[in-house]
């Protein structure tokens, strides 16, 4: 990872571009209660030192957390409605008996576990990213709770929870960035029959189940037109380096907001954003270009152009709303629904760059 960011650093991309590695939860000890998680003494020299790689350069603790996993190794412990996000009642309430948090999820004891488990290596202000977390919709006989009626709730309820902007109880302020995995089967996987049983979509890339991506569109849902806008009451200072990166770096036609061009009006941060964001994201969406800008863009499907300043729209084949994941996004990227939270994650990589 040094030396990866130290190319960066040479190509001056270390501000855009952040290295890290995805951990599983198997480094902790003991993920409950989630106020006395540690990580497993043997590893801490290691995560020691990824820690403090990951603080230096600004970028993201990437976290694999899947309740599913922890749900089948807890032997009964919790219910299965805490693993899929779905009401407790009030016998079934799960509290930290240590800071007498109230988790609603696993999902989000599993991220506080993280933060706390980071924080007892005297290390703070380092967000988590979930790279993977999902449901198998198949498994064997020895394997109950591997159907495809749990991984659409699951999945779901995922979306619905990553959507409201908020983080786990002791971050509340830290929303979870999240992968959904995973795209497709991988159907020559070893193991049991859930190891090949994850994807959204069969290896043919047929469905397997559909998810909704919000009201809006979902994986399987009717094609609409998406613009990639700036969303409202962001920083302008931010929204200033995201019109510098796309009208610079990201080679948007920016023209039209020129003084004297039929797009200048309003001469405000926000509408020449707005229309730097969307021609930089039409451009470039086919080439993995996306709608983020460090928190400041959002997808949506109202038409923004005026009769004087036309905005460019684009099609999503199979209703699929265009992802904001991989850029630029930065360490304290913010959303107000799931366009900047839900990615389908498709590739498990060691090492993991995200564009910042």
């Amino acid at each position: 990872m040094n030396y990866l960011h130290k190319a960066l650093v040479a190509s001056r991309l270390n501000s855009r571009v952040k290295v890290s590695t995805p951990q599983s939860m198997d480094v902790i000890a003991k993920a409950f209660p989630p106020s006395t998680a540690t990580f497993n003494s043997s590893w801490n020299s290691t995560i020691f030192q990824i820690l403090q790689f990951l603080r230096n350069t600004n970028s993201y603790y990437m976290l694999n957390a899947y309740p599913y996993y922890e749900y089948v190794h807890s032997d009964g412990i919790f219910p299965i409605e805490y693993a899929l996000f779905q009401p407790l009642s009030a016998v079934k309430q799960i509290v930290d008996p240590n800071t007498l948090f109230h988790y609603e999820s696993m999902f989000d004891a599993l991220v506080d576990a993280t933060y706390n488990s980071i924080e007892a290596l005297n290390f703070s202000d380092i967000p988590i990213v979930v790279t993977e977390t999902g449901w198998p919709w198949d498994g064997g006989s020895n394997e109950p709770d591997a159907t495809k009626e749990n991984a659409v709730t699951f999945n779901n309820n995922l979306i619905r929870r990553v959507s409201n902007d908020t983080g786990p109880p002791s971050q509340p302020k830290n929303p979870i960035n999240t992968f959904i995995y995973e795209m497709f089967n991988e159907d020559k996987r070893p193991g049991p029959i859930s190891e090949r049983s994850w994807g959204i979509f069969s290896t043919n890339g047929s469905d397997v189940y559909s998810i909704s991506l919000g009201s809006s569109a979902g994986i399987s849902g009717n094609s609409s037109t998406a613009f990639c806008i700036a969303k409202p009451g962001a920083d302008e200072n931010k929204l200033q380096d995201g019109i510098n990166w796309a009208c610079g770096q990201g080679r948007a036609n920016c023209s039209a907001i020129q003084s004297g061009q039929p797009c200048y009006f309003p001469n405000t941060l926000q509408n020449h954003a707005s229309y730097a964001y969307n021609d930089y994201y039409q451009r470039m969406r086919s080439v993995g270009g996306t709608c983020d800008f460090d928190g400041t863009a959002t997808m949506t499907t109202q038409d923004p152009s005026s009769k004087t300043c036309k905005f460019t729209g684009s099609s999503n084949p199979g209703g699929l709303f265009p992802p904001a994941a991989f850029g630029p996004i930065g360490a304290t990227s913010q959303s107000s629904s799931i366009r900047a939270r839900v990615i389908v994650y498709t590739l498990a990589v060691f090492f993991a760059l995200l564009i910042a």
